[in-house]
């Protein structure tokens, strides 16, 4: 090879090494490189984490809504605990812990 060729074939590895060392830098360093993928990577989680909640809370409110709907004994329950309602031969006593000192 003459020397102007070794020198353009030097040449146009350095551009490809400059081009390739430029694509790392946006991928390391770059608005949507890695510290971004970490970013979105933790949202996902707790995105995650708050749907398994929320799915776990729906579960509760479908049972309910099947109770509610199967039986009176539920809504009995609620109407006691709630508002205090007893039957008319029920006596309703309450109890309270003294303070202690």
């Amino acid at each position: 090879m003459t020397r102007p060729e070794v020198l353009g074939m030097r040449g146009v590895t350095l551009v490809l090494v400059v081009l390739l060392g430029l694509v790392h830098l946006e991928l390391w360093f770059g608005r949507s490189g890695m510290p971004r993928v970490r970013e979105l990577d933790h949202l996902v989680a707790e995105q995650h984490d708050r749907n398994t909640d929320a799915r776990l809370r729906n579960e509760r409110l479908t049972a309910e809504v099947a109770d509610l709907r199967d039986g009176l004994e539920t809504i009995e329950e609620r109407a006691r605990w709630e508002h205090g309602m007893i039957r008319p031969d029920e006596l309703l006593v309450q109890y309270r812990h003294a303070a202690t000192r």
